[in-house]
C-alpha cells in the first residue's frame, strides 16, 4: 500500500497521524492522548484489573497503529508490577521514523520509550521484551490471516471507522477478534453502533455503553460470557 502519513496535532496538545490514502486519523482529533487513555487503558485494562486478581495480563490490539496504547498500557502495567503479554495486528506498519515523530515520548518514562523504539522493528518479526514486566509483538498481517493459541483477557478494538474501512466491523471480522477472548475477557472500542451492540450480544456477550471520550458521548464495552 502507498500511503502519504503526516503529523496532525489534536485537541488535548497530544499528536496523531493523518492517512491520506484512508482519509482517517489513527486518533481522535478531540485529543490522542485523552481517547487512548479512556477508551483502552481506563475502560479496557483497568476495568478488567478491577474486576479479576491477576499478575499479568494478555492484551490483543486490533489496529496497532503508532503504539500510544501499547506504551500507556505498558507503563500503567510497569507501575503496578504487572507482566504485560501484548499483541498488537497491524497489516499496514508505520515506520520507526514516523512513530518516532509522534513526540509521546512526553507520556511515558523515558526508558520505556527508548526501548519501544529500538526494539520496534523486530517486535514485527517476533516477541520481544521490552523491559521487566512487559513484552509486545506486532503481527503484520491482516486480520482475518491473524492466528495464535493465545487467549486473551481484553482486546483493544482501534480500528479505523467504519465509515472508512467498513471490513474491520462486519460480522466476520468481529467474529474473528473476539474469538481469542478468555471467557470473563472484555473487548472495548471507541465506537457503538446498534449493528455492533446485536452482533456482540448473538456471541454471548454483555454489552454496555460506556462512557465516551471527549467527542464522543458513548463508547462500547462487552464482556465475554
Amino acid at each position: 500500500m502507498n500511503y502519504e502519513l503526516k503529523i496532525v496535532t489534536t485537541a488535548d496538545g497530544s499528536n496523531t497521524i493523518y492517512n491520506a490514502e484512508v482519509g482517517e486519523h489513527y486518533h481522535s482529533r478531540h485529543g490522542a492522548l485523552q481517547e487512548s487513555l479512556h477508551v483502552f487503558v481506563k475502560s479496557g485494562m483497568a476495568y478488567f484489573l478491577d474486576r479479576n486478581e491477576v499478575n499479568g495480563l494478555n492484551i490483543l490490539e486490533v489496529g496497532f497503529g503508532t503504539g500510544l496504547n501499547f506504551l500507556l498500557t505498558a507503563d500503567a502495567c510497569t507501575c503496578k508490577q504487572l507482566k504485560l503479554n501484548y499483541t498488537g495486528i497491524e497489516a499496514y506498519p508505520i515506520n520507526s521514523e514516523m512513530i518516532a515523530l509522534t513526540g509521546y515520548q512526553q507520556y511515558v518514562p523515558a526508558l520505556l520509550w527508548e526501548q519501544f523504539n529500538s526494539s520496534y522493528p523486530q517486535a514485527l518479526k517476533t516477541t520481544v521484551d521490552i523491559n521487566e514486566t512487559a513484552s509486545l509483538q506486532i503481527a503484520n498481517t491482516k486480520l482475518l490471516n491473524f492466528e495464535t493459541e493465545q487467549r486473551f483477557d481484553v482486546v483493544y478494538f482501534d480500528a479505523f471507522a467504519a465509515i472508512h474501512q467498513p471490513e474491520m466491523w462486519n460480522e466476520e471480522a468481529i467474529s474473528h477478534t473476539v474469538s481469542f477472548l478468555k471467557p470473563g475477557g472484555v473487548f472495548v472500542t471507541y465506537a457503538i453502533t446498534g449493528n455492533l451492540k446485536r452482533m456482540l450480544k448473538a456471541m454471548n456477550f454483555k454489552v454496555e455503553k460506556a462512557p465516551g471520550a471527549p467527542g464522543k458521548r458513548e463508547m462500547l464495552r462487552a464482556v465475554k460470557l
